[in-house]
């Protein structure tokens, strides 16, 4: 037996020892973990921020219901429709114009009344000199009856995506006039 011991008592090491953590390091650790977790708290919303809208899906577009299809004529008529947004916290509701009317075929269009020189509101046929126009009051930018520009204005009227449901007529987004390039 005593050669048993004898082998124990000839590690040059001995047993292993725990080491124990300085003050020092417990503060740098813990001042360390401290600042990674407040700087985290900053940066996250930020990336959130940034990647957020990507993150959200496109819908396919939301129709508001404006007017009776039996009502629209081939003589351009002003409707306006109210429109639901949420900006942050903050609930409004806006109110927008359309013109709608029909055209040859039948088919109903709308177009935007905004103005495409400087974002003035058009009307239709309210300038004598130039009946069955829209014109822009502000600096006399005129359109034809598909919203191509006739003078001033650098591009056509846009026009609102529609649809027909029942016995209305709903319109979508704003996207650029379509009616005029078929004519071209």
């Amino acid at each position: 037996m005593s050669s048993h011991n004898e082998e124990h008592e000839s590690f040059p090491q001995g047993p292993p020892t725990r080491k124990e953590m300085s003050r020092r390091q417990f503060l740098t650790y813990t001042l360390g973990g401290a600042t990674a977790f407040m700087g985290a708290g900053a940066i996250l919303p930020m990336i959130r921020f940034a990647v957020d809208p990507v993150l959200h899906k496109k819908g396919a577009g939301e129709f508001i219901k404006v007017a009776e299809a039996a009502k629209i004529t081939d003589v351009p008529q002003e409707f306006t429709f109210e429109l639901a947004q949420q900006d942050g916290w903050y609930a409004s509701t806006a109110t927008l114009t359309a013109w709608i009317r029909k055209d040859e075929n039948g088919d109903i269009y709308a177009l935007s009344p905004v103005c495409k020189h400087l974002g003035c509101t058009v009307g239709w046929n309210n300038d004598k000199a130039y009946p069955d126009e829209y014109h822009c009051p502000c600096h006399g930018a005129r359109y034809t009856k598909l919203g191509k520009n006739l003078a001033v204005a650098p591009k056509p009227l846009d026009q609102y995506k529609t649809k027909i449901d029942g016995d209305w007529v709903y319109l979508g987004e704003i996207v650029p006039n379509t009616e005029v390039k078929k004519e071209a």
